[in-house]
């Protein structure tokens, strides 16, 4: 029987998406404190810097790598940068992601669409595919994507950010079943509400925040700390055999 590694990651390479705040950087900060390398990815150089300089003073392994994964061209870099310097990628998350247009879904600008749409699911799908490739090279790897309970239940006013995390968890799948054969597994993280810049149109909003809570079996709005173990655990050996989950992590909201 294999011994539980409670969640270790030693000698890993960990690749964080949107590290710079909120969730990305609450499982930055746990994949480091489990001994992993993280490289701390999100658009701007100085936010992931900053990420990455305080996990280092605290003792952990961390590399700042600026990359907008909506840009095809920046995620080809970043691939060719982790190939160089570390020779290796043994996990990815896919955690960044936007959500330009909060409104009626009717009334959503193309030009909302799309970058949505850029963003969520191709710049997911082009860094799957990355990772995936060199994860089959090197004998396995784990992929985590950051999904939403919207993508089961859409939000209100949140259409198009709703459309694509569903296309997360179907991605998540499809991904999970042709790569299984290389030792790549593939999982998603369902976060329910959470308190982070990202969700301030909704945790800032008293009335929203009133028609939500009592939705919410826990009643009350997550921490970001409180979604990252759920990550850390589907990257794990620990979770050695399970591939293509979709895990809610939402105080019970689709239960």
């Amino acid at each position: 029987m294999q011994e539980p590694t409670v969640m270790d990651f030693n000698d890993k390479v960990v690749m964080v998406t949107g590290a710079s705040r909120g969730i990305g950087e609450s499982a930055a900060r746990l994949f480091a404190a489990r001994g992993g390398h993280v490289i701390v990815s999100s658009r701007k150089t100085e936010s992931v810097e900053a990420v990455a300089a305080s996990i280092r003073d605290a003792g952990g392994k961390a590399t700042a790598l600026a990359c907008h994964v909506g840009d095809a061209d920046a995620v080809e870099t970043a691939f060719a940068t982790i190939a160089a310097d570390f020779g290796r990628l043994d996990v990815l998350v896919n955690n960044a992601a936007t959500n330009p247009h909060f409104g009626h879904i009717a009334e959503t600008p193309l030009a909302m669409v799309d970058k949505t749409v850029e963003v969520n699911i191709r710049g997911y799908f082009h860094m799957s595919q990355k990772a995936a490739l060199m994860m089959k090279e090197q004998g396995g790897g784990a992929i985590v994507n950051t999904s939403s309970i919207n993508g089961v239940r859409p939000g209100p006013y949140q259409g198009i950010y709703s459309i694509t995390k569903a296309a997360v968890i179907s991605m998540t799948q499809a991904f999970a079943k042709e790569c299984a054969a290389w030792n790549v597994r593939v999982n998603a993280v369902l976060p329910g509400l959470t308190d982070t810049r990202f969700a301030a149109a909704l945790t800032q909003n008293e009335q929203m925040l009133n028609m939500i809570l009592p939705l919410i079996p826990l009643h009350r709005v997550a921490d970001p700390d409180e979604i990252a173990p759920a990550i850390v655990f589907l990257a794990s050996d620990d979770a050695s055999y399970i591939t293509g989950a979709a895990l809610p992590v939402d105080g019970g909201f689709l239960a």
